[in-house]
């Protein structure tokens, strides 16, 4: 069935009328038809992202519930009966949330719901507390205002794996999103086959945040922006709890608003995202800043450095965590050879250094946090979980602690305080310490390019550039010998089979592309180790590069 044919099965089925209204919209717009109905949505590294709207390719409610009763489907044959369900601060995502819930419960699943949106690590403590054998969260993380999404975690409050993915996605498939089966909400609470969790989970939640600290955060002023997210009433709770003298929180962006008025692209990776925070924190002198994504588990920090207020890269925030963590169970004599800490490919490799100096292991994992957590899983199921130290991605995904198997800007907001303030007591800052680190392992340089291919044709033009990339692998980048090319697809790397190419060059410099599991890109990571100087220079030169090859 092409698109238009689907575009007026569509037409001629739906009942809601936001969605008819929807599609009469797109009528003679065979671009947006196009767009709307060129495929189906697909699992990611995060469950089903897309727009929302009408259409197969667009999140709503019937895409949601062909979705649900795939889980659904999914459960049954496992024998799962209970399901945890959580929303952020996105539009929809309450309506979606309600509907997911209406059709497990046509199929006889109990569902817990929180009655109001959550931090997505909040989703995988609920699983593991309430002993739940899926959870599903309505979110779109980081993504512009016209996104939603739709996590899918297994009973150990972990992101589902490829396998299961592909088998639910199976289900799905195979499901008319018009004949899918529900029971009204109001009825599902009157019969108690869906209920809202008890409070006492949150104050249970925020206890295992806050006994990651080391040091504290007594002394320390704070900035904070949940960028109208989930993170709004427990982020501030748990700085405060281990010692914040004073947290600001940025008016404008203090409570939940899918709108995103303040921030069109409200990912604290971006400076952009946090110009409203910085401004605050110009004002009342804060040592740092900190910001949170819809869905509270990204942060984005910036710190007062000799009068200026610096943002630190994911990377730089993960490389001082892990030297503070391992520095702090060294001093106390309680670090061993058998500890780990997990970390992306994608991640910088000045991670390994600190590791080796601290006589500690690195496990590297493919793209997405659910690798993390299906490391402290493996390790659990040997009983020795705790030997997980630290976890990170370089998009600004921390963890510390097992209490949950997803990343946690909650208590990354807490490590990061901790650090900043026991780095203030010692009369430097982070950026110090940062540099300090460079001066002892190198100075590197990491940095992430993304290119946008929006669109029915866009994919057809970022799945070629990927073909053309591996039918003919560039011998050189940036005038520096290509040593070393690995086909994550084909090589034996040790990680499950991924569409991932790294390139190693001649000069220890490293380019890794990859297209996006949550949005129409191609991201590229680029390494470099030499001076501050040479870094800049070589960085301008291999974005001229990326520029020819993907722009």
């Amino acid at each position: 069935m092409n698109y238009i044919e689907k575009y007026r099965l569509w037409v001629s089925k739906v009942t809601d009328e936001t969605v008819k209204s929807q599609l009469e919209r797109m009528k003679g717009h065979d671009n947006l038809i196009k767009d709307a109905f060129y495929k189906d949505l697909e699992f990611g590294t995060a469950g089903l992202r897309g727009i929302m709207g009408a259409g197969s390719n667009c999140l709503n409610i019937y895409t949601i519930a062909q979705a649900t009763q795939g889980v659904a489907t999914y459960m049954k044959a496992h024998g799962f009966k209970k399901a945890a369900i959580t929303y952020d601060s996105r539009l929809n995502a309450q309506l979606f949330s309600r509907k997911t819930a209406e059709v497990l419960a046509f199929n006889g699943i109990e569902c817990v719901m929180t009655e109001e949106c959550m931090p997505t690590p909040f989703m995988s403590y609920m699983i593991r507390q309430l002993g739940c054998d899926t959870g599903i969260n309505i979110t779109a993380s980081h993504n512009p205002s016209e996104y939603n999404g739709y996590k899918v975690y297994d009973g150990n409050g972990c992101q589902l794996l490829e396998e299961d993915a592909n088998e639910i996605t199976r289900y799905f498939t195979a499901i008319d999103a018009f004949e899918v089966k529900f029971k009204p909400f109001e009825e599902c609470l009157k019969e108690g086959i869906v209920t809202y969790n008890d409070k006492s989970l949150e104050d249970r939640y925020i206890t295992a945040v806050t006994s990651q600290k080391i040091f504290g955060a007594k002394g320390l002023s704070v900035t904070y922006t949940p960028l109208n997210g989930a993170g709004y009433r427990l982020v501030p709770r748990a700085l405060k709890e281990i010692g914040a003298e004073k947290v600001e929180v940025v008016a404008e962006q203090a409570y939940p608003d899918g709108n995103f008025p303040t921030c069109s692209y409200p990912n604290p990776e971006k400076k952009k995202a946090l110009q409203l925070a910085l401004k605050y924190a110009e004002v009342n002198g804060s040592d740092i800043v900190i910001g949170t994504d819809p869905d509270s588990d990204r942060l984005g920090v910036a710190v007062r450095h000799d009068g200026q207020y610096v943002l630190l890269t994911g990377n730089e925030v993960g490389i001082l965590l892990t030297d503070y963590i391992l520095s702090d169970m060294q001093k106390r004599g309680v670090l061993t050879d058998k500890h780990i800490v997990v970390k992306t490919i994608v991640t910088s490799a000045m991670v390994d250094k600190i590791c080796a100096h601290y006589g500690v292991k690195v496990v590297d994992v493919l793209t997405g946090f659910k690798f993390i957590g299906n490391v402290i899983n493996k390790l659990q199921q040997r009983g020795c979980e705790d030997l997980y130290v630290f976890g990170f991605e370089e998009s600004c995904g921390y963890l510390k602690g097992t209490y949950v198997r997803d990343k946690d800007a909650v208590v990354a907001s807490v490590m990061f305080a901790d650090m900043c303030a026991y780095f203030k007591s010692e009369g430097i800052t982070a950026v110090d310490r940062l540099n300090q680190l460079y001066d002892k392992y190198g100075t590197y340089f990491n940095v992430t390019y993304s290119y946008r291919f929006d669109g029915a044709d866009g994919a057809r033009r970022k799945q070629a550039l990927l073909d053309q990339l591996r039918a003919k692998a560039p011998s050189e980048i940036d005038g520096k010998a290509v040593v070393k090319v690995t086909d994550y697809l084909v090589d034996e790397t040790g990680t499950p089979k991924a569409d991932v190419l790294r390139y190693n060059m001649e000069d220890g410099s490293q380019l890794i592309v990859r297209p996006s599991g949550t949005e129409p890109l191609i991201k590229c990571y680029v390494t470099l180790c030499g001076t501050r100087q040479s870094n800049e220079k070589q960085n301008e030169s291999v974005k001229k590069y990326l520029d020819r090859v993907f722009g």
